[in-house]
């Protein structure tokens, strides 16, 4: 398939649309979950007048799925996740594609406690998030902890203490006018805060200057193949009527037309 060009906040990009890198993890009771939730269940539907079965007999598979949007798998939420409003994902319209940046950070260690964080704990410093950065002003940043190991994909981060974004480090993304973040955590707060969610409250500047139409994307899984880079972004989800929802983020790798690289 030949190269396409797209032109994205007047710039103009090439892509091969026929190559999608999918961010998103598989949706299964062995997928990685969080927030002491159970495993994903999907079972089929067994009534007196249906086996939703086909190996039990039935004549179609008919499962259904309980699972949680926060803790299983990839999603994406509003910030109706930390608002006393609503603002549900099935409102939200993005366009189609969206320069994304994509950064790889080792965490840094907190050698003491400073109210908002503790001793021993692994944090992503805004120092980390602007030199990772530099002058790039993409409209999505999406962040690759370091290692990357493929555990990620079946982890069960509940009582892991699991590394966290220092909340200056979204408050400066907000300040840049960055409106998508998606990172492979649980959270972008630390799992343990007391409801403080200050990362959150940062990036979406509520409730002063809420930012409604922007985004936060978790548990996304970047293969070591990717390398750190330009891309266009394709982010989706079903139209659910609540705060979040599973999605799937596709990164296309992407160059600029004057031979520049982002």
């Amino acid at each position: 398939m030949p190269m396409t060009t797209i032109t994205i906040e007047n710039r103009a990009y090439r892509i091969r649309l026929n190559e999608p890198i999918s961010l998103a993890m598989e949706l299964s009771s062995e997928g990685a979950r969080a927030w002491y939730v159970a495993p994903m269940r999907i079972a089929p539907v067994l009534l007196p007048y249906v086996t939703g079965s086909v190996a039990l007999g039935g004549n179609v598979n008919f499962n259904e799925v309980q699972f949680n949007p926060h803790g299983h798998g990839t999603h994406t939420e509003t910030v109706g996740h930390i608002a006393r409003e609503e603002y549900s994902i099935a409102a939200l319209q993005l366009p189609f594609l969206m320069s994304a940046q994509l950064i790889s950070i080792a965490p840094d260690e907190v050698v003491e406690d400073n109210g908002w964080s503790k001793s021993g704990d692994r944090i992503i410093t805004c120092n980390q998030m602007q030199l990772a950065l530099g002058d790039r002003r993409p409209q999505a940043v999406v962040v690759r902890t370091l290692p990357n190991g493929s555990e990620k994909l079946r982890a069960n981060y509940s009582g892991t203490n699991f590394c966290y974004f220092e909340p200056e480090a979204l408050a400066w993304l907000a300040a840049i006018g960055v409106q998508h973040l998606l990172v492979d955590l649980p959270s972008v707060d630390r799992e343990e805060d007391g409801g403080a969610l200050l990362a959150h409250r940062a990036f979406w500047q509520y409730p002063q200057q809420t930012r409604a139409n922007c985004t936060i994307t978790e548990l996304i899984f970047v293969p070591d193949e990717v390398i750190d880079g330009s891309y266009l972004l394709h982010l989706s989800w079903p139209p659910f009527r609540n705060d979040a929802a599973p999605s799937v983020p596709v990164l296309f790798a992407a160059e600029l037309m004057d031979g520049l690289s982002e």
